[in-house]
């Protein structure tokens, strides 16, 4: 042990004192300087939303008071510059050694004739001599590279970032160590036999499975003896992740999620314990305790993954042996997530364009509708189809939504309404609690069609018939559509199918107080086909003009939509908007706890329902096993909790660790909202009549 050492760990997204690589190799070696840096300027356009910033709020307090009992105080420090915040701690104390855990963040795409050099980058940032092929080089033309010239200089570029910080701290004489406290695998470990990058999912995490890694868990440091020397620091207030308008919102997300390395441990624990058996059978689930709840703690770095992979493959060991087959396919399952959230890092890592870019070139010439009001109608849940508004109104009031709902909501906008899918991915990372640029990208990539083994770009799933599969009792859209609550499960999936007296007594006007579907299923097919038509007519014809080029694998579609980064807002619209979209509901989510249920289903001998039915069963599409695990991060989860809504604040999941006063909250929950909501009805329906007698 060097006794006279001084090291600065510096922490990022690896918010835990459990299994940390850079914090137990320094604990080894002398006195520490725990450091925490936020320094927005970097974010660029990726900075993170509220409820995002929230959540690090949050785990910063519960690693500072856990860091503080070990006799480390963390030093946290809001700057313009990391790279300048690093060399004035490194001057206050006399540090010799800065370490890290690595970032996987996206790197600027880049011109060919750089490319050596980004290969020099990769290698001092990464300690690796990284194989040029396994940047996307290997699979593309000599013209790939002239379309990949980045046209915002503002993009994630963590791996850029972090080799210059090791090259100019190097040149003060300081040592920088990073490691790995992200991955199962690194991303430059995991090749084919032709020693070239996977680009299907299958592949790589069979491959990935049969690397024996050597690397074990790190314990907890029994003490930590703090740097001496004074720096310049601030408080959790004084870092600016929440304003005085945000904190009220803000509060009640409290009451459903409990952030913090050591939650994140009790989260896992009765995950694995208690709900790790039935998930097979549970994941499909809209509603209901049904995932883990790990993905916002995976994201923040508060438990490894390592350690979540090995409690579940012990337990899969297990089960195995026992002859469970229920429990072995779960544990199976479950560890594919754990795989998709591994392969968005690869797949980032290895094309580093993806954030703005098709991976394949599929949608280089697809025609998308960059349509202002149809995305504000998606982000409001307006669009008449009860299951993606449910779902849209979910993702609003908590920041937070099932899987399969994510996977539902993002083909509804890329196949129905053919708005580019970057805009999509984009409102994702702003609203998202779990928010995980990596996996989003992934998720919506493969959604569109934009991954070899991704959704063909041709499917519609009907949301119709999706609703009947994963909520065929109607008790999710009910509790996330107030308006709907009364609509029985015959019809709650497509009330516009339903006869006048069902309506009147749901008390659901059609136009009023829901709307009428943005655009009929068959449409939307029909123009989903005219849109691949006319992008293969476009491709065959570049093809045809330049017969002597190769065909590329990776294209920039994005000039098609003009800047994708520059997604709408609320306030670009200009003019009035039909009063649906801008009626009182716009982004609210009125809760109602005595919707939640379980109603009878409806006579089998009801002919309307036969009849419905029948014309359902000729378009189930079964749905694919990437699709059930496909996830915003590694696990994504949904309704182990109840809601509550204010009118300027988000209700929240319940989690796991505060089952105790479920009841309590709901209370609350219902008292809040109840006389809230018959007035906003009323003021919303006499102000759409009101409307349309002046017209």
């Amino acid at each position: 042990m060097e006794s006279n050492s001084k090291t600065i760990v510096w922490f990022r997204r690896d918010l835990r004192i459990e299994d940390n690589p850079a914090l137990a190799a320094a604990a080894r070696n002398g006195s520490v300087l725990p450091v925490f840096i936020w320094c927005p300027k970097e974010e660029g356009q990726f900075y993170p939303g509220r409820v995002s910033r929230w959540w690090l709020k949050q785990s910063l307090i519960h690693l500072k008071q856990s860091l503080k009992s070990l006799g480390a105080e963390l030093v946290l420090i809001k700057a313009q510059s990391t790279l300048s915040a690093l060399t004035e701690c490194v001057d206050a104390v006399g540090a010799t050694k800065v370490v890290y855990n690595h970032l996987y963040g996206l790197i600027l795409a880049i011109p060919r004739a750089a490319s050596f050099r980004f290969n020099r980058i990769v290698q001092s940032s990464l300690g690796i001599q990284p194989n040029i092929r396994s940047f996307g080089v290997y699979c593309t033309t000599r013209r790939s590279f002239q379309n990949r010239i980045p046209r915002r200089p503002n993009d994630p570029v963590s791996l850029v970032r972090d080799h210059n910080i090791k090259q100019k701290l190097g040149e003060l004489g300081i040592s920088i160590q990073s490691y790995n406290g992200d991955l199962l695998n690194e991303p430059w470990e995991v090749y084919d036999d032709d020693g070239k990058v996977f680009t299907t999912f299958d592949a790589y995490w069979e491959k990935s499975l049969s690397i024996q890694n050597e690397s074990g868990s790190h314990l907890p440091p029994w003490r930590l003896t703090q740097a001496a020397g004074s720096v310049k620091m601030c408080s959790i207030e004084e870092l600016g992740l929440e304003n005085e308008s945000e904190k009220s919102s803000n509060a009640l997300l409290g009451k459903g999620w409990t952030p913090g390395w050591s939650n994140a441990d009790k989260a896992l624990t009765e995950f694995v314990e208690s709900n790790l058996l039935a998930y097979s059978k549970d994941r499909l689930r809209v509603g209901g305790n049904s995932t883990s709840l790990l993905s916002p703690y995976l994201h923040f770095g508060e438990v490894s993954v390592r350690k979540v992979f090995n409690s579940v493959r012990l337990k899969q060991i297990l089960w195995t042996k026992e002859g469970n087959s229920v429990g072995k396919d779960s544990a199976t399952i479950y560890l594919r997530a754990i795989g998709l959230r591994e392969y968005s890092r690869y797949i980032c890592f290895n094309f580093p364009f993806t954030h703005e870019r098709s991976l394949l070139n599929n949608l280089r010439f697809f025609p998308w509708n960059a349509d202002q009001a149809h995305f504000k109608a998606w982000r409001q849940g307006r669009t008449g189809y009860p299951l993606v508004d449910a779902g849209m109104r979910e993702l609003w009031a908590t920041g937070w939504v099932h899987n399969k709902i994510r996977v539902i909501v993002s083909s509804f906008f890329v196949k129905f309404l053919l708005l580019p899918w970057q805009w999509g991915m984009k409102y994702f990372w702003d609203t998202l609690l779990d928010a995980d640029l990596e996996s989003d990208i992934i998720g919506w990539q493969y959604i569109s069609g934009s991954l070899p083994d991704g959704h063909e770009l041709e499917r519609l799933d009907n949301p119709e018939v999706q609703g009947f599969n994963y909520d065929p009792e109607g008790e999710y859209v009910r509790h996330w559509l107030p308006e709907l609550a009364r609509m029985p499960a015959e019809w709650i999936h497509h009330p516009w199918d339903a006869p006048p007296n069902v309506l009147k007594a749901a008390g659901v006007e059609l136009g009023m107080n829901y709307p009428n579907p943005i655009i009929d299923v068959d449409v939307a097919r029909d123009r989903l086909m005219q849109a691949i038509f006319i992008m293969r007519e476009k491709e065959a014809a570049v093809n045809a003009s330049d017969a002597s080029g190769t065909i590329e694998v990776v294209f920039d579609n994005s000039e098609n939509v003009g800047d994708s980064a520059n997604i709408p807002k609320d306030d670009v619209v200009k003019g009035k908007m039909p009063c649906p979209s801008s009626s009182s509901y716009d982004q609210r989510v009125p809760s109602m706890q005595n919707t939640y249920k379980k109603r009878p289903k409806p006579e089998e001998d009801t002919k309307k329902l036969n009849d419905n039915r029948l014309s359902y069963k000729n378009e189930r599409i079964k749905m694919s096993n990437v699709d059930g695990d496909l996830c915003s991060t590694a696990e994504s989860s949904s309704m182990k909790k109840q809601m509550t809504i204010s009118r300027n604040s988000f209700s929240v999941p319940r989690t796991i660790t505060m089952s105790h006063d479920r009841k309590s909250f709901d209370d609350e929950a219902s008292s809040h909202v109840k006389l809230q909501k018959e007035e906003e009805i009323d003021t919303e329906i006499n102000s759409c009549k009101n409307e349309a007698t002046t017209r």
